[in-house]
């Protein structure tokens, strides 16, 4: 990175590349130029503070000169130092330009499936909503009429919700909105009828019938179905199984919702997986070399057999809903089941309870019928 003095004229000579990249000030650090691929040339300070990168927008280039810029960067810079607020640009302040500053900052924080999901929340229910507003006007009378203009798809609410309190947490951490003034605070989310779906004994024999029939048509898919009943994984930690991932009778998931974690078979699990032909590193090959089966190639299979075996309404994940209210009903613990599922927080294994609903009621049509005897 060169430390040469920036000037008018070099940075005139600066040619877009196909991604943005920064030239960094030579006289006062933390002051620079971005050069984006559009051609855009903006002046920018980037420093840390109290251990938070503070990134700021100085100016465009060439409606202001080096010389001007460097004057702003080195009064933005000092506020910063000081602990103040660097003042905001009109268009650093609106909505969309911090929750893309937001959603920058937790590239390394999200799981890149977890930030592709929240971004589809972000363009299709927030943005629509709140775009082209400053971010301090935002207040909790906004935030409420919004949440209940998305009251017919409650679902996407409640996830969109953590969202928008994530973005303006971070117009806060940038000095955009007071301290303490999230306006998402307090709002209650939808209460809607539990999805889970849980198989019965009888509907689990059924099942078993019907991947029995299928079984020398498709081995595989009939093994990975048996699988997923039988660990309670998810899809796709699943289908992105490696063989040396298999070990000592357990699974040692590499990466998973909740980060690595150690998966405890059953001997009808390890049967399944010792019947697998092993013709690669993974356990379910795609017939693209060095690739897994993608999710298209359960997701058919499943959707064919479900009507067979009368569950119409039963989604694959529904296997794990289901290995969960069985573990439950057998007596296991909130933790334990916490710990077979891979569950970070024991508060999401606690949406499992009701599943033994029925056992409860039984057990108290049990005492009834003798203390009413009495």
């Amino acid at each position: 990175m060169s430390r040469a003095g920036l000037t008018d004229a070099r940075i005139g000579a600066l040619v877009p590349r196909k991604t943005s990249y920064d030239l960094r000030d030579g006289k006062l650090r933390g002051f620079g130029v971005r050069v984006t691929p559009a051609g855009r040339k903006r002046f920018f300070v980037h420093c840390q503070h109290r251990g938070e990168r503070v990134w700021k927008i100085v100016g465009d280039f060439p409606e202001i000169d080096v010389k001007e810029a460097r004057s702003r960067a080195t009064g933005m810079l000092a506020a910063i130092r000081r602990g103040e607020p660097a003042p905001a640009r009109p268009e650093e302040a609106l909505f969309e330009a911090v929750a893309e500053a937001v959603f920058r900052r937790h590239e390394r924080v999200w799981k890149p499936g977890t930030l592709h999901v929240n971004r589809g929340y972000l363009e299709r229910q927030i943005l629509p909503r709140f775009a082209g507003r400053p971010v301090a006007e935002i207040d909790r009378r906004d935030v409420r009429s919004w949440f209940a203009s998305l009251a017919a798809t409650p679902a996407a609410a409640d996830r969109s919700m953590p969202i928008l309190s994530v973005i303006m947490r971070g117009a806060e951490a940038m000095g955009l909105r007071p301290e303490g003034s999230n306006p998402c605070r307090g709002v209650r989310r939808y209460r809607r009828k539990g999805r889970e779906r849980f198989l019965s004994d009888a509907e689990i024999r059924g099942l078993s019938r019907v991947l029995a029939a299928c079984a020398d048509e498709s081995p595989r898919q009939v093994a990975a179905i048996r699988l997923l009943l039988l660990t309670g994984c998810r899809k796709s930690e699943l289908l992105t199984l490696r063989w040396s991932d298999y070990r000592e009778g357990r699974l040692f998931l590499r990466d998973s919702k909740t980060g690595p974690r150690t998966v405890w078979l059953s001997q009808p699990a390890r049967d399944i997986l010792d019947r697998i032909e092993r013709t690669g590193a993974w356990v379910f090959p795609s017939p693209r070399a060095g690739r897994p089966r993608s999710t298209d190639w359960l997701d058919n299979f499943w959707w064919r057999i479900r009507t067979e075996a009368g569950l119409d309404d039963v989604r694959l994940h529904d296997l794990r809903h289901t290995h969960a209210s069985v573990a439950l009903r057998l007596g296991e613990t909130v933790l334990a089941i916490g710990r077979l599922l891979g569950h970070a927080d024991p508060e999401t294994t606690l949406k499992y309870t009701h599943a033994a609903d029925a056992t409860v009621m039984q057990a108290a049509e049990t005492v009834g019928a003798v203390l009413g005897a009495q």
